[in-house]
């Protein structure tokens, strides 16, 4: 159904060539991805030779409420892109704005990325320049990914699957400014406010939900981790959304002073100001953990394998110097998250599931040594 839309935006009167100016820079991904191309997206202006204020980031719903604060001078636009997928009415007016606003160039660098969300977008634009990356083929998207990339003006590829993406956009960048581009350590800009967590002792931020089950560390596991950390004299801040209310008796029922409940109550600027102050952050592979990362928060982040090395763990020439990588090697690595070991689709991932809490407390330990109660120590 979507392809006679496309094909309608395609068509539709745009501006011609010459009053064609700006940069889309296409950005359909979560708010992990999202920090790992923030540094890439700095150059952006020397690369193709034009302000930040003429550079459009058109991105995800899920981190536009950070914009404003992590991406200064530059124009961000966010849509839905679960409804531009499923919804007709939605795709066709997102695409028809896209078609209208006559960028001269349009930028994808995704390596992993669906054709019918980024590229379409990269395709509606009709810019006169159109530069994608190579993405991540399989034999059932292979004829999809070739009449898409068949439309783009230049494909640049970014390396063999699983390069991680933070050198990938870097390689990218590199290929178009012509020039060496050594990768930098993923980071965002962040503002500074006072804590808002009331004042005592450190405290170690437990981000234990996820959008996908299987890479949920099991949540005794984060229970356990939580009473090693008290007993050290840390509090102990449980942050989630709505979806992770189920933990609330839980920590009621402990009844320890030192818990701090936020589940359901911090939007999500808020949730990086409280990352921001935290002795550590110790997060599932999710958005939150790589916001930690981002702000340079000490962060220990419990990683699976099914790209293992794309995303996570950051190679050691991007690290941040206080983050910690923390997986269970299995021969089963680069599944794609097709698990065929777990019992059912909630449950955890048995590369996740089998990092220890004793490995886990070994990291936090080692982050907040400098912070522990003297006693502590």
């Amino acid at each position: 159904m979507f392809r006679p839309i496309d094909a309608l935006v395609a068509l539709w009167p745009g501006p011609g060539p010459r009053r064609r100016r700006g940069v889309l820079v296409v950005r359909m991904d979560g708010i992990g991805d999202m920090v790992m191309f923030r540094a890439a997206l700095e150059h952006y202006p020397d690369a193709f030779g034009v302000p930040k204020s003429e550079i459009t980031v058109l991105g995800c719903n899920s981190w536009k409420p950070l914009a404003d604060v992590v991406f200064p001078g530059f124009k961000v636009v966010a849509i839905d892109e679960h409804a531009f997928e499923k919804r007709w009415l939605y795709r066709l007016k997102v695409a028809l704005w896209v078609r209208r606003q006559g960028f001269k160039t349009a930028v994808c660098d995704m390596f992993m990325r669906k054709t019918l969300t980024a590229d379409t977008l990269v395709w509606a634009s009709r810019a006169t320049e159109r530069i994608v990356c190579a993405p991540f083929v399989t034999d059932k998207t292979r004829a999809e990914y070739a009449w898409y990339l068949a439309k783009a003006t230049r494909v640049i590829d970014t390396g063999p699957y699983p390069t991680h993406e933070g050198l990938r956009h870097f390689t990218f960048l590199q290929a178009l400014m012509g020039i060496r581009m050594p990768p930098e350590i993923p980071a965002i800009p962040w503002r500074e406010l006072p804590p808002l967590i009331p004042k005592g002792a450190p405290y170690v931020v437990m981000n234990f939900g996820s959008n996908e089950p299987g890479r949920r560390w099991p949540f005794d596991q984060f229970i356990e981790l939580t009473k090693q950390c008290l007993g050290a004299g840390l509090r102990v801040v449980f942050v989630g959304a709505g979806q992770e209310a189920f933990a609330k008796p839980v920590l009621a029922g402990l009844n320890h002073p030192g818990i701090v409940d936020t589940i359901g109550s911090l939007k999500l600027p808020q949730l990086v100001d409280v990352l921001k102050h935290a002795a550590c952050v110790v997060s599932n592979d999710t958005g939150p953990g790589h916001l930690a990362l981002g702000i340079g928060a000490p962060t220990v982040l419990l990683a699976g394998g099914g790209h293992f090395g794309c995303f996570v763990p950051y190679p050691e020439q991007i690290r941040p110097p206080k983050a910690v990588f923390l997986n269970a090697p299995m021969d089963c690595y680069h599944c794609l998250w097709r698990c065929p070991k777990r019992a059912s689709d909630k449950d955890a991932f048995p590369c996740v599931a089998e990092i220890t809490v004793a490995a886990a407390w070994r990291a936090v330990e080692g982050l907040v040594q400098p912070v522990l109660p003297t006693e502590a120590r």
